[in-house]
């Protein structure tokens, strides 16, 4: 089923701007057309002990991952690599979002949301770096919890 079949049967409501691809926030402010909701990035994190989290938080915030993975009470965080990016959440550098959560059959990702984006919409990719979505973080949540996923909002 692809997103926007699984948008209707959840009964999200979204807008959707198609634009050339972005692969940094910086390009996205410059070339995705302004769209209603809060810019985000999305890291996708693995720890020493090989669990996966993404982490969606506001586009301009900064993130130390020490702290993040004291927070989260997990072995130290990095980045994983796009190997592992593409194995896991079936998607390439640029195009992370946690609607790919839907690729991860085998349900390896902890979603982490930011709380700054709690009561707004939030803009993220649908899969792929050449379009954004704006769908409101509730719904996110209902995306997300659809897909059985575990979310921890910090």
């Amino acid at each position: 089923m692809n997103l926007e079949e699984k948008f209707k049967e959840l009964n999200i409501n979204y807008e959707k701007v198609e634009h050339s691809a972005v692969y940094t926030v910086e390009e996205a402010k410059e070339k995705v057309p302004k769209i209603d909701g809060a810019g985000c990035k999305n890291l996708f994190l693995k720890t020493q002990k090989k669990e996966h989290f993404l982490y969606t938080l506001p586009e301009d915030k900064q993130v130390n991952l020490k702290s993040l993975s004291d927070q989260l009470g997990v072995t130290r965080f990095h980045f994983a690599s796009p190997e592992t990016l593409e194995s896991v959440l079936g998607v390439i550098p640029g195009s992370v979002t946690p609607l790919a959560i839907t690729n991860d059959t085998e349900n390896k990702v902890t979603v982490v949301l930011d709380k700054e984006l709690k009561g707004k919409k939030v803009l993220v990719h649908p899969n792929r770096n050449t379009a954004t979505i704006s769908i409101e973080y509730e719904d996110l949540i209902k995306f997300i919890e659809s897909e059985n996923h575990k979310i921890i909002e910090i």
